[in-house]
């Protein structure tokens, strides 16, 4: 008798003790929480048949990129390389600054071919610039590659370095390029600029603005002359000026960017999302503005910023930019995906989702986010098949 209550008493221990670590775990199923564990900047993500592929900037690719697939935008596998700088129609240069500045991909698919868009440095460079970025476009069967630039140059040639770009494809037909003018060696005068002589911290203010130009059907070049799409507020009355100016005015660097940005079209209008800010301080922060135009005039959205570090809030979120958009699995949702640093992973850029509502013109983002929140939705559960 007395081994039979022991038995039971034994057999009730074991299920009270361990009921609070299945339920833990069935709720962790059904979560997830920022970051992600994935070490790239400037994310970007494809989707097609039934598979996220998300490419950024580093994660550990030799002079080229990288990328990693998924079924639920959270649970990550790396893919490996996909781009290399020595494929058979290479332009950069790997022995360039920041070893060829290699930045920024992003993927599209069309017509059943996967283009990426990218910036690096030029080899071809007689005056010897250290920042002689520009943006190329390579092509590939699959969005795992190999990926081979389409020509031996970058797309084309402004006369000045250029990086981040980025394709809108218009409901018309028509599609667009956006790309940021790097602050390398363009001073613009402003009130920000007087502020800064004046203050005695910096001789003068750099600046990157974003322009736009229609792009050729088949990607190889464009149709037309750039037009300057956004750059940082000229007066310090400006509703933006104080967001956008961070960098300069928290003595960060002597220069204001406009970059990182990403294009969508919701009812009729325009969506721009830019980052400002120094893309290694802790203010970058995120943007946007709408116009009726994909190439504008766009104004600037009075809620701006729509995402910013949070640590003055008691987050540890810092460095919160260079986004771009995805839907989860079902369509339903739309999130806005991006790259910051916390306070564990220091220098080191990782990926953030938060989930982002447009709404009567009005872009809002939950987020920066580092606690549990629920999976995409759509998204198959861990234990389930997709």
């Amino acid at each position: 008798m007395k081994r039979s209550v022991l038995f039971i008493l034994f057999v009730y221990l074991i299920l009270v003790k361990t009921a609070p670590a299945q339920t833990a775990q069935r709720v962790a199923t059904d979560t997830f929480s920022n970051p992600l564990p994935v070490k790239l900047g400037d994310p970007y993500i494809l989707f097609t048949q039934g598979t996220y592929y998300l490419y950024g900037t580093g994660g550990g690719a030799d002079k080229g990129f990288v990328t990693y697939s998924s079924k639920d935008l959270v649970n990550w596998q790396p893919e490996g390389q996909v781009y290399f700088h020595d494929n058979k129609n290479g332009w950069s240069d790997p022995k360039a600054s920041w070893g060829g500045a290699y930045w920024a991909p992003e993927v599209y698919e069309v017509k059943g071919k996967f283009y990426l868009v990218y910036s690096a440095q030029w080899k071809v460079n007689p005056t010897h610039e250290v920042e002689n970025f520009r943006v190329g476009i390579a092509v590939a069967d699959k969005p795992t590659g190999p990926f081979v630039d389409l020509t031996d140059k970058p797309i084309f040639d402004p006369g000045y370095p250029i990086i981040d770009g980025n394709v809108f494809f218009d409901p018309n037909g028509k599609a667009y390029l956006y790309y940021s003018r790097a602050c390398y060696k363009h001073p613009v005068e402003s009130e920000v600029a007087d502020l800064a002589r004046q203050k005695g911290w910096y001789k003068e203010i750099e600046e990157s603005w974003v322009y736009g130009v229609e792009l050729k059907p088949d990607f190889s070049g464009v149709i037309g002359q750039p037009v300057l799409v956004l750059r940082p507020p000229v007066r310090l009355n400006d509703r933006q000026a104080e967001w956008e100016s961070r960098s300069v005015t928290a003595r960060e660097v002597n220069r204001r960017w406009t970059e990182g940005s990403v294009t969508f079209k919701k009812g009729n209008t325009y969506y721009i999302m830019y980052s400002a800010n120094h893309f290694g301080g802790r203010y970058y922060a995120i943007g946007y503005a709408t116009s009726a135009s994909p190439l504008g005039p766009f104004k600037k959205a009075a809620n701006n910023p729509v995402l910013q570090q949070n640590v003055d809030k008691g987050g540890i979120v810092t460095g919160t930019g260079h986004n771009s958009i995805a839907y989860s699995p079902d369509g339903k949702e739309m999130f806005c995906v991006y790259h910051g640093r916390t306070a564990k992973t220091g220098e080191e850029r990782v990926v953030f989702i938060d989930r982002m509502q447009v709404k009567n013109g009005i872009i809002t983002i939950s987020g920066p986010t580092t606690s549990p929140q629920n999976l995409p939705s759509g998204a198959p559960k861990a234990g389930k098949k997709p």
